[in-house]
């Protein structure tokens, strides 16, 4: 699906400011480690002075991008947060996202906004279930994707081993950028083979960056000063056997998407992170064209575009907002600049942008094409919205899906119905849940999923709307959403009334209980469509 013009050597070079800017996204499987390693980034960005760790205590525990109460509790991060810093002379913008597959939609969007991933293996457990579905959605998009493999202070696999996983599950070829030298507690460092320098791990501190020895190649006599001679014979063997049976580095494979680098550290102890994130400097892609109809954006065009990936209500409990995440595909943005909303054709002033530090947030006086800024608004910008200075584009394979688990809610006092109707539809669209309001009888149907999510849902409700709400079993378990001519439609929805509702759009949505019903309404309606999926935006 991508341009021709995404060959390196025929790319126009972009303007110096949105060159530097690195947009990436972090996924792994849940407790990976990628909340410890997003902290590291800051800390290296000199964003923050002291890293926090999700499992620390007291002052160490607070971990920047996990702001909500919730997240706090489990220790899970449950939304995508957006960071911005910079690193050396580059930008970063940095995209956390949950590992919890219950909240994988949320995931899924986000990587419509980033041109690049890294991906957190744990080095003990290799290739988990949510690691392959993440890798997929970067796949289909042909991200270029960084792998980071964790955790290498504790007992984990045989290198070889985790590197085989990675290529056999994932189907993409494989190449170190750094070897890890000894595992578990023999673990010292690794051996980088990209600028062929030695890094050992520092024990004591660990906020504080190892030290980096350069060397000329594994036979410099300086490498038996720092490494015991047991753990240097198994390195050069095993660096030996690496650069015969594993492809060399291939910048351009890498960015289209076929090749991974693999990076061996540990995350809380500081070890290989910086040499991640030059990585990510050196070799990451700069912005991408972004996918829209009826044209593509290009990031070197002087007007300013933009698209909705993530709406995040009540990021201040304080103020009940909502803030609209935006990745800017083109131009230069200036604080105040007047943009039009393409789906209402109105012009928005956008007089109050914020750039994030996780939960921090500060004025943006400007940004580039590439970066990430929330816009706080009461409800007008939803998922999959362009803003344009003026040209009708809409940003296209932002997904939705159907939900998994249904059930039916109510409010704890029937008084405050209406109040469950507003906190409801704030949830539907910043894309937490869907909601469904049946055509026949009373009450809300959500769809979320997984079961986490209501969880997540009543104690947000509760909590942002001091509203106690109960979640009943529903008949339904599954749902669809019906497209067609609109007599057909119409006609279909009138003769199954029982069974339809309509979602916060109006769109309207078939309910059922069998996988049955939905082949009956195939076989005998084929100029209906009934979709899992629906594209934002429609």
């Amino acid at each position: 699906m991508r341009l021709m013009l995404d060959r390196v050597s025929n790319q126009i070079p972009l303007p110096p400011e949105i060159a530097r800017r690195r947009t990436f996204a972090i996924i792994s499987h849940p407790d990976a480690g990628k909340t410890t390693l997003t902290e590291k980034f800051l800390l290296y960005g000199g964003a923050i002075q002291m890293a926090g760790q999700v499992r620390a205590k007291g002052e160490a525990r607070r971990t920047r991008s996990d702001f909500m109460q919730m997240e706090k509790d489990r220790g899970i991060s449950v939304s995508a947060s957006a960071m911005s810093f910079d690193f050396g002379t580059f930008r970063f913008n940095l995209v956390d996202t949950p590992g919890h597959s219950d909240f994988s939609e949320d995931t899924y969007r986000t990587l419509t906004a980033v041109d690049a991933a890294i991906m957190v293996i744990d080095g003990a457990k290799g290739v988990e279930s949510q690691t392959q579905k993440l890798f997929e959605v970067c796949r289909m998009r042909d991200l270029p994707i960084l792998t980071f493999c964790n955790k290498m202070d504790r007992e984990s696999r045989d290198t070889f081993e985790i590197i085989d996983e990675i290529q056999e599950n994932l189907a993409i070829d494989v190449t170190p950028a750094s070897w890890p030298i000894g595992v578990g507690r023999d673990f010292i460092g690794s051996y980088d083979m990209l600028n062929d320098r030695l890094e050992l791990m520092e024990r004591g501190d660990r906020n504080k960056r190892a030290e980096s020895i350069k060397i000329d190649g594994l036979d410099d006599p300086k490498l038996a000063e720092h490494v015991p001679a047991d753990l240097l014979a198994q390195l050069r063997e095993e660096v030996e056997m690496a650069r015969e049976l594993l492809p060399a580095f291939d910048h351009q494979a890498f960015l289209d998407g076929t090749m991974t680098p693999i990076w061996f550290g540990s995350a809380i102890n500081s070890f290989g992170v910086k040499d991640l994130m030059d990585g990510i400097a050196n070799f990451g892609p700069e912005p991408q064209p972004q996918q829209a109809t009826p044209r593509h954006v290009s990031p070197d065009e002087k007007t300013v575009a933009g698209f909705v990936f993530k709406v995040q209500a009540n990021m201040d409990p304080k103020h009940r907002d909502r803030v609209a995440f935006v990745r800017l595909a083109s131009g230069h943005f200036l604080r105040g600049m007047k943009l039009t909303h393409v789906r209402s054709k109105k012009q928005m002033s956008i007089s109050n942008p914020v750039l994030f530090l996780a939960s921090d947030r500060e004025l943006a006086e400007e940004a580039w094409a590439g970066d990430i800024i929330g816009i706080p608004n009461h409800g007008q910008l939803r998922i999959g919205d362009t803003l344009t200075e003026g040209e009708a584009i809409k940003a296209t394979g932002i997904p939705s899906f159907a939900p998994e688990l249904l059930q039916n809610v109510r409010a704890g006092d029937p008084l405050k119905a209406k109040h469950l109707e507003k906190a409801l539809m704030q949830f539907a669209e910043e894309g937490a849940a869907k909601i469904f309001k049946p055509m026949i009888g009373s009450g809300f149907i959500v769809g979320v999923v997984g079961q986490l999510q209501f969880e997540v849902l009543a104690s947000r409700i509760e909590l942002e709307y001091g509203l106690p709400v109960r979640f009943e079993p529903s008949q339904f378990t599954s749902a669809r959403w019906v497209s067609g001519p609109k007599d057909k439609v119409d006609a279909f929805v009138s003769t199954n009334k029982g069974h339809m509702a309509a979602d916060n759009d109006g769109d309207m949505v078939y309910l059922t209980r069998l996988q049955w019903d939905i082949d009956r309404i195939v076989r005998d309606h084929p100029e209906l469509t009934l979709s899992a999926t629906k594209e934002m935006m429609v």
